[in-house]
């Protein structure tokens, strides 16, 4: 079923719409009054001559838009909810960028990489000023090869500086991506040497350090999704080898409200590469990065082309700058109601130089 774009918080108000028609009733029936009145004159072509050309269909302006007024009014009233489209309040994004020797593969032209790194800084440029950015590249192992900064040419160079390396670890390159937006929350030589399960889990300290704030209070999960200043994307060919598990990477995220948009570069049937004496099959693995997607309440989106990545991130960058939301509009039907009776007090002083 089609969902209807406007609801209402008070639905049993609406009956109240009923009494429209009856003033439309006590119009009609005023109407007939004032004729029946002007039939009692002797001679009808007196009146008519005193009072000169008649108002026409003016006359029926002021009491239409009146009517109009308490329409508004009455639906006011129910208190109406509308989906509305609102400048996002994300305010900083993460491009986790797959630099792994699968990266090779031709399948999109030039390569996988190039692809990506062009259709990335078409996306920084199309994004607004005040968003600030970070990049996480990943291979073997992952790290931050820009802080978050809203210098859109530090972000450039560092996009322009990756270089391939083997292995892929998804799973490490989100939740260093998590590490960047939750400082002091991570423990990133579990991500690099893998000393523990749960990289948010508390490591060992000297006896006299301290606790951080992050440490005193305890973890408590949120919603998924409902983290709305910060979103990760994911760009990757999807087969992981090495690294934290994606799903318990994607796990944390959806624990911490982050949403993670997964962007799949290659093709399914992907094709052979060979790097420094060794050559192998690399597919894209679309299964991961739609559970990681959905798991985080993200959005997974397939490039198979350079075209298609290009439309991808310019259709991120839209998601990500605007927001629909739904809020109530009660207030906009009493403004629209106060407008109208005021234009119908208007143009009944201006015709007719009294009210209604």
């Amino acid at each position: 079923m089609k969902e209807l774009p406007i609801t209402f918080l008070w639905p049993q108000l609406l009956w109240l719409l009923l009494i429209l028609p009856l003033l439309v009733l006590l119009y009609w029936w005023l109407l007939r009054r004032r004729k029946q009145a002007s039939l009692r004159f002797a001679s009808l072509s007196i009146v008519r001559e005193a009072m000169g050309k008649g108002p026409g269909w003016r006359r029926h302006v002021p009491p239409v838009l009146l009517l109009l007024a308490f329409a508004a009014m009455l639906l006011a009233s129910a208190r109406p909810m509308a989906t509305i489209v609102l400048p996002s309040t994300q305010q900083t994004i993460i491009l986790a960028m797959d630099v792994s020797g699968s990266m090779r593969a031709t399948d999109v032209l030039p390569n996988r990489l190039v692809a990506s790194q062009n259709a990335a800084k078409a996306f920084l440029k199309e994004l607004p000023r005040h968003v600030r950015v970070g990049i996480v590249a990943f291979a073997g192992s992952a790290q931050v090869v820009q802080p978050i900064t809203l210098s859109r040419e530090d972000l450039n160079a560092a996009i322009d500086k990756f270089q391939m390396q083997r292995a892929t670890a998804i799973g490490s390159a989100i939740v260093v991506a998590l590490s960047e937006l939750f400082p002091g929350q991570v423990d990133l030589a579990s991500v690099t040497y893998g000393r523990s399960n749960d990289p948010f889990a508390p490591q060992g300290r000297a006896i006299d350090q301290p606790k951080t704030e992050a440490e005193k209070k305890p973890f408590e999960p949120v919603p998924p999704g409902s983290y709305s200043s910060a979103a990760i994307i994911l760009l990757t060919d999807g087969q992981r080898t090495t690294g934290v598990d994606t799903a318990e990477a994607a796990k944390m995220a959806a624990d911490r409200g982050v949403r993670v948009y997964t962007v799949g570069v290659g093709t399914v049937d992907g094709e052979v590469i060979g790097f420094e004496g060794w050559s192998m099959r690399v597919r894209l693995d679309e299964e991961t990065l739609k559970s990681v997607a959905r798991d985080t309440k993200g959005e997974y989106f397939y490039a198979g082309t350079a075209e298609n990545l290009k439309q991808v991130y310019e259709s991120l960058s839209t998601r990500l700058t605007v927001e629909k939301k739904e809020t109530e509009v009660s207030g906009l039907l009493a403004l629209a109601a106060a407008l109208l009776v005021l234009m119908s007090a208007g143009l009944s002083l201006f015709w007719f130089n009294r009210v209604l």
